[in-house]
């Protein structure tokens, strides 16, 4: 079974950075793409940002230059360093991943930018 767990949110100030982890079990997720989601009450999840299985990347337009995904394929973990945070960048954050046409998502961490 496909297992992500979440990790690194928090509170932090406008202008901070922050390393949120999604650790990835059940698949061989050298394989496979991976992506950060996040979400906000009463909105749907938004795509932020996608790694394929060649490492190549690709994100939403808000966050670009100041989110960068990365992935360890040894360690089976999944990166996304989120710099330079606005307010607007306040969501629940999720780890996603396609898996046998299937879709698993992690419980999610939180993200709250505020002074």
């Amino acid at each position: 079974q496909v297992r992500l767990v979440e990790s690194g949110g928090g509170l932090v100030q406008p202008g901070g950075s922050l390393r949120l982890s999604c650790a990835a079990s059940g698949l061989n997720f050298r394989l496979f793409s991976m992506d950060w989601y996040r979400q906000t009450p009463g909105k749907e999840r938004e795509l932020v940002a996608r790694i394929i299985s060649g490492g190549s990347t690709n994100y939403t337009d808000s966050v670009k230059g100041r989110f960068t995904i990365y992935r360890d394929n040894v360690r089976n973990a999944l990166f996304l360093q989120v710099c330079s945070l606005k307010p607007e960048d306040t969501a629940g954050y999720y780890c996603h991943t396609n898996y046998r046409e299937m879709d698993f998502w992690g419980q999610g961490t939180q993200v709250t930018v505020s002074s």
